[in-house]
């Protein structure tokens, strides 16, 4: 029996470079590209996708971690930034993500230790895309 943990997804295409993409749990999401330099577009480029992906992920971790640790937070902005390899198949080489953390009274050495838990043991997406990229991050604390 195999225990590990699985998911689905599958996608229609809808003419150009338009995908319709739909999970097991009913939620959809557009995939498209400009089929030309400067053409109008609908949905997220893929490799957008992976970003988001990313800093959902790891967003999904600290916020958790920050909860439990009963840090007063009021909300998260992650902000990514990643830059490609030249030629095709134009890798991700370096991703930067950015938290912006507001609460009130919340506790940097926690927020640190929160991102580092989610970037090097629980981010499924940073442990597949680091084997490839540099990832980076920063944070910043607001009081709200």
């Amino acid at each position: 029996m195999d225990d590990r943990p699985s998911s689905s997804v599958s996608l229609s295409w809808e003419g150009g470079f338009r995908f319709q993409s739909k999970d097991g749990y009913g939620h959809s999401l557009t995939l498209d590209a400009p089929q030309s330099e400067g053409d109008s577009f609908e949905g997220f480029m893929p490799g957008d996708m992976l970003l988001t992906a990313l800093a959902g992920c790891s967003g999904i971790d600290v916020a958790n971690i920050l909860l439990k640790q009963r840090q007063n937070i009021a909300g998260i902005e992650i902000r990514v930034s990643g830059k490609q390899a030249p030629d095709p198949p134009w890798t991700w080489e370096d991703i930067a993500l950015h938290y912006v953390i507001r609460g009130e009274a919340v506790n940097p050495n926690l927020v640190r230790r929160a991102i580092d838990l989610s970037e090097n043991r629980y981010c499924s997406i940073g442990a597949t895309v680091s084997g490839r990229a540099r990832i980076s991050s920063t944070f910043e604390i607001l009081d709200s």
